[in-house]
């Protein structure tokens, strides 16, 4: 519960401190888990100190237990062990420091800790996090290589070397964190943000030569697993342990069996690219060839050809075909013509035998009346009347005799 203070009316040190006290002493007993980062067993002295560190955090707490409690796992747990401990918080009022005391300890075995590990393993993976849709191609020939690695390790040489000796151009910005230890998730995850956040770095790579399983635990750290798939640049995991695979083998973009690997996976061999590419331009060289002798033959056999050797050949044929047709058009032609002026003849010959002025001039006559009308017959006129009558030399009038 809340206590009432004013600046009028604070608190002394002591009585908060008693509160706080209190407050702890009503958490009772509780189980916790961490890593043993530093143990002091005083020779004659019945109570043994350690501190007890999360090594997924920056955050440690003392531990307090009588030496019959920590000499039963004295043989089996030392610095850097993982325990689970059984333990009171305590607060200790005068110097108002938080500490733990014990009253069982026990290891953390190796079957715990993979039990654990593929649980998390589990967990992480249902959330999408090991999906291979996620994975990040890499460069073909990065300009600038991220590697954390321990300092001095051999991890360290085996990928600068055989990078250089593939790539001698490739540079790297290496990051020397502690890869194993409590220190190494914090250290390793700060590293991966930091070449992550630059724009030059093109791959990040993780590499640790190999180790027990416990060495390896900072590798299968949820904290590392999520800042490796929250990266942008792609991330090489190049955890030298073959038996068993840390989870930052299953998030990462792509996994290397050894540091050695992950150079050769992460940089091309500058020899195999220079035989490329002379295999490219031997077969490019092949393919123009065969494409211009291939043209070449198809060029000869069109020149072969009667119509590309003489063409005015077929120019002349035409031209001898043409006069042909204009000859034979011509003598239709005239033909037509003969024909139908020999009808015209006849057909006007015809006409003139019939026409009426070949009759008048065999001395006919033709008599007509005022209104125009040839006369037919007697009846049609009468006496006295004048007609007009039509000869092949002209006309006169004549009278009708009653």
């Amino acid at each position: 519960m809340a206590v009432n203070s004013t600046p009028e009316a604070p608190l002394p040190v002591g009585q908060v401190s008693r509160l706080i006290g209190g407050w702890i002493d009503r958490l009772g007993a509780v189980w916790v888990e961490g890593q043993i980062t530093q143990l002091s067993r005083r020779p004659g002295a019945g109570v043994v100190f350690l501190t007890l560190r999360d090594p997924s955090h920056d955050i440690s707490v003392g531990v307090t237990c009588y030496r019959q409690v920590f000499d039963s796992v004295a043989d089996v747990v030392g610095e850097g062990a993982r325990v689970v401990v059984h333990a009171k918080p305590e607060w200790y009022a005068p110097r108002g420091q938080l500490s733990l005391r014990a009253t069982a300890i026990k290891p953390v075995g190796v079957g715990e800790l993979l039990a654990r590990l593929e649980q998390l393993k589990k967990s992480l993976a249902r959330e999408g996090l090991f999906a291979a849709e996620r994975k990040k191609p890499l460069p073909f020939l990065p300009q600038l290589i991220g590697l954390v690695c321990g300092r001095a390790s051999a991890a360290e040489r085996d990928v600068l070397e055989n990078a250089r000796h593939r790539w001698p151009a490739v540079r790297f910005e290496v990051r020397n964190v502690a890869v194993q230890g409590v220190h190494a998730v914090p250290q390793v995850v700060q590293a991966v943000k930091e070449l992550d956040a630059r724009d030059d770095v093109d791959v990040i790579v993780v590499a640790r030569g190999g180790g027990s399983v416990e060495d390896l635990l900072p590798f299968s750290d949820e904290q590392l697993v999520r800042a490796v798939a929250a990266c942008r640049t792609p991330v090489v995991s190049a955890i030298g342990h073959e038996p068993d695979h840390p989870l930052l083998d299953y998030v990462a973009d792509l996994r290397a069996s050894t540091p050695t690997d992950a150079a050769k996976k992460v940089v091309p061999d500058v020899g195999e690219e220079y035989e490329r590419v002379r295999q490219l331009r031997d077969r490019a060289r092949r393919c123009v060839a065969a494409f211009v002798d291939r043209e070449e033959r198809g060029l000869a056999h069109a020149l072969a050809r009667p119509a590309i050797q003489d063409p005015h050949r077929m120019i002349d044929g035409r031209e001898a075909e043409v006069a042909a047709l204009l000859d034979r058009g011509r003598r239709t032609l005239r033909h037509h013509l003969d024909r139908a002026e020999s009808e015209l003849t006849h057909t006007h010959a015809r006409v003139v035998a019939l026409s009426p002025a070949a009759t008048l001039k065999r001395g006919y006559a033709v008599l007509q009346r005022d209104d125009g009308h040839a006369v037919r017959a007697p009846g049609e006129v009468a006496p006295g009347e004048v007609l007009r009558a039509r000869v092949s030399e002209g006309e006169f009038s004549v009278r009708v005799d009653a």
